[in-house]
């Protein structure tokens, strides 16, 4: 698996998990065939309202635009994806952490001709599966990669439970119990992420957070080290749940 941090226009870096080779050709896959069915059901209308002498109008009218402009307007339209993008849960996003624009996806489409087309997708097999960004020629061009939006990674309770606990702990914070498995992760999210990124934004999630729970927790005292807090809290939480 590999990933890529992204710094947003926010000064935040976030880390992606990067679309595979094989994300990218399923989600291709699945796009071929949604055309392939959608122009069977036009051509079958079409038939049925003008008969089979305007055939000819219909390859220029219909197929050809389709197959020609489905790409990247369905990408514009849909925020970097297509359908056969969305259903296996990748995207387009720029490495500068902007909002891609059109031209970024009009310059994707255009070396579609070479990445995929001319080559039988043997190009953009070997330069996603060998650039540290997985980029094919159009992504590098118009300085893109494909995201997936929905991470195999996933930090579960068992994560939480791998803290080191002392024997006979007593717990500080027994209100601790009113909290859930959901909010455990997240604080223990929150300490690895601001561990990795010292910056400010992730500081400013710190305080948010410990402010949040003071108030949830009925908590009077203010933390010294938040980052010790958090962790009493999820501590505690062990020990009181487990």
């Amino acid at each position: 698996m590999r990933t890529i941090e992204i710094t947003t226009t926010q000064n935040v870096t976030i880390e992606y998990e990067l679309a595979s080779f094989r994300d990218r050709f399923f989600a291709f896959f699945l796009d071929f065939w949604i055309l392939n069915f959608s122009i069977l059901l036009l051509y079958l209308f079409w038939m049925w309202v003008f008969g089979l002498d305007s055939i000819n109008y219909f390859l220029y009218l219909v197929i050809l635009p389709i197959y020609l402009f489905y790409s990247p307007a369905s990408e514009i339209w849909m925020n970097g994806q297509s359908l056969g993008k969305k259903a296996i849960g990748i995207k387009v996003a720029k490495l500068n952490g902007k909002q891609p624009v059109i031209s970024d996806y009009l310059i994707r489409w255009a070396f579609r001709l070479v990445d995929i087309w001319f080559s039988s997708g043997t190009i953009a097999a070997v330069l996603v599966n060998s650039t540290v960004r997985g980029q094919r020629l159009g992504d590098m061009l118009a300085h893109t990669t494909v995201i997936k939006t929905r991470s195999s990674l996933s930090i579960e309770i068992a994560d939480v439970l791998r803290i080191n606990t002392r024997e006979n702990y007593e717990p500080k914070y027994p209100q601790v119990r009113g909290l859930s498995e959901s909010d455990m992760l997240l604080i223990k999210s929150l300490i690895e992420r601001t561990k990795k990124y010292n910056n400010t934004a992730h500081k400013e999630a710190l305080d948010m957070l410990v402010q949040k729970l003071r108030d949830v927790l009925n908590i009077d005292e203010k933390p010294k080290d938040k980052v010790a807090f958090l962790k009493t809290l999820l501590n505690d939480y062990i020990v009181l749940t487990r």
